[in-house]
């Protein structure tokens, strides 16, 4: 969870309503939060270090990493190939396996082009 307690953000909180009411298996328009039969706690919630549900943490949470690493208050990252952020996870420098397998070709593609322009000398 969060390190210190703070206050979540306007666009924090409209970001956790999008991702519970689009991404929740447990969310549900007519009942709310489907196990509690009731409505939906992280749809109310204030602050960073609240109860959070533990199935949105582990499921549904991972879906928007920005909001994931500012809600844990880990560090980023810059994707070297897109730009967008990522929380520090070892050595990774690409936020995705898309990006690492286009910044590989990318690679590819000039070391191929150095080769090819130094076998023609």
């Amino acid at each position: 969870m969060a390190k210190t307690e703070r206050e979540l953000t306007v666009p924090e909180r409209r970001s956790i309503r999008k991702l519970v009411t689009g991404s929740c298996a447990n969310y549900d328009r007519d009942y709310g939060c489907l196990p509690l039969d009731c409505e939906c706690p992280m749809l109310g919630i204030c602050y960073t270090n609240s109860a959070m549900c533990r199935y949105f943490w582990e499921a549904v949470l991972p879906n928007d990493p920005e909001l994931e690493a500012a809600l844990q208050a880990l560090p980023t990252k810059r994707c070297q190939h897109c730009g967008k952020p990522f929380p520090v996870n070892g050595r990774r420098v690409y936020c995705s396996d898309k990006c690492a397998d286009d910044a590989r070709k990318k690679q590819t593609a000039a070391r191929v082009r150095k080769y090819r322009s130094k076998a023609a000398v």
